[in-house]
C-alpha cells in the first residue's frame, strides 16, 4: 500500500499505485494479467467487420469453428444482438469478467462498435470494457471511449519507422483518402503514437501488439518496446506471425525465438507471454473458448 491507501502493482520492477477500479481492471483481465488467464474470461463480440487498413499479413474471414486466429469469426453481430450475446454469456458464464472488441475489422472504423459499447456499459456498468485497434482513429475517438468506460486499450504497433512500416501494410485509407507505401505507414505511425500517448495520459491501462515478422521487423521489435516503454504502457505482447496473404512464404519465428525476443525487450518493458491470438468472436477462458456452446445463427456472415 502506498501512503495515499492505494495498493499497488509491479510494473517494469517498480510499485506503481493504482486506485481500486484500475487494479480491478488488470487483475480480473486475462490481456493484463497472467494469473487472471486461469480464473477470468473473456468475451469479444464481433461487431466490426471493415478496416481502414490493409495489413499485409491480415486476413479476415469467416470460418468453421475450429479456427482459431485474430480477424476470423462465425458471424457479424449487430449492436443489439452483441448486446443479447452478453447478456447470455454472463448468465452461462459467470467468470467472464471482461466484454472486448477486436474486429474482425477495426472497430474504430465502424460506427458499430461506439452503439455496442454504449449499449452493454448501460446494462452492465460494472463490466470491464475492452478494445483493440490499430490505432489509426484512435485521438479522434478516444475520449468517446471513455465515455463509456472503456480504459483498457490495445493498440497494435508492428513498426516505429515507415520505412519498414511500408513493408507491413499495403495501404492506410484516412479521412477518406488512401495512402501507399512510406506515406501511408507514417500517417499510421503517427496517428498511433499520438493516441497511445494520449491513452496513458487519460490513466487507460494499454497493451502494445507486435506482430513479429522475420525479415522484416525482427530487429526492430526492441527499439518499438523501448519507446512504448517510455511512453508509459502497460505491457507489451509480441505475436509470433501467422504465414499467409503477401507474407505466406515468410518462416515464422520458433518459440525460442519468441522467447529470446521476450528477453530483449523486458528491460523495457513488461512482456506479455500467454497471449493466445484470439479470435474476433472467442468467448471464456484463454485457449479454452466456449462460444459454440452459445446461440448461433442471430448474426450474418458479409463480404468484406
Amino acid at each position: 500500500m502506498t501512503d495515499e491507501g492505494y495498493p499497488t502493482a509491479n510494473v517494469q520492477g517498480k510499485e506503481i499505485p493504482y486506485d481500486p477500479e484500475t487494479l480491478r481492471r488488470i487483475k480480473e483481465h486475462p490481456c493484463f494479467s497472467e494469473k487472471a488467464c486461469h480464473t477470468f474470461g473473456r468475451c469479444h463480440l464481433a461487431v466490426a467487420p471493415k478496416c481502414n487498413i490493409q495489413c499485409n499479413y491480415c486476413v479476415r474471414d469467416f470460418d468453421c469453428v475450429n479456427e482459431s486466429r485474430p480477424g476470423v469469426t462465425s458471424e457479424v453481430l449487430s449492436p443489439e444482438v452483441g448486446l443479447e450475446r452478453v447478456k447470455e454469456v454472463l448468465e452461462k458464464f459467470p467468470y467472464v469478467k471482461v466484454i472486448g472488441i477486436a474486429g474482425p475489422g477495426e472497430p474504430l472504423a465502424n460506427p458499430e462498435t461506439m452503439e455496442t459499447i454504449r449499449l452493454v456499459h448501460e446494462a452492465y456498468p460494472h463490466i470491464i470494457l475492452c478494445l483493440s485497434t490499430n490505432g489509426l482513429m484512435l485521438p479522434e475517438l478516444i475520449d468517446e471511449l471513455l465515455k463509456y468506460d472503456v480504459y483498457n486499450l490495445t493498440v497494435t504497433l508492428n513498426a516505429i519507422d515507415p520505412e519498414i512500416g511500408a513493408k507491413i501494410y499495403s495501404h492506410v485509407t484516412y479521412k477518406g483518402k488512401k495512402y501507399e507505401g512510406v506515406e501511408g505507414a507514417k500517417i499510421l505511425l503517427e496517428q498511433q503514437l499520438k493516441g497511445i500517448q494520449m491513452a496513458v495520459e487519460r490513466k487507460m491501462i494499454v497493451k502494445i501488439n507486435t506482430v513479429y515478422i522475420p525479415g522484416v521487423n525482427d530487429e526492430h521489435i526492441p527499439e518499438i518496446a523501448k519507446k512504448v516503454g517510455g511512453m508509459g504502457v502497460y505491457n507489451y505482447n509480441i505475436i509470433p506471425l501467422i504465414p499467409q496473404y503477401k507474407f505466406e512464404g515468410v518462416t515464422p519465428p520458433t518459440p525460442a525465438d519468441k522467447r529470446a525476443m521476450h528477453e530483449r525487450c523486458a528491460p523495457y518493458v513488461k512482456q506479455m507471454k500467454h497471449c493466445q491470438r484470439c479470435r474476433a468472436d472467442a468467448v471464456g477462458i484463454l485457449g479454452k473458448d466456449v462460444q459454440s456452446c452459445l446461440s448461433s445463427g442471430c448474426g450474418e456472415k458479409k463480404e468484406h
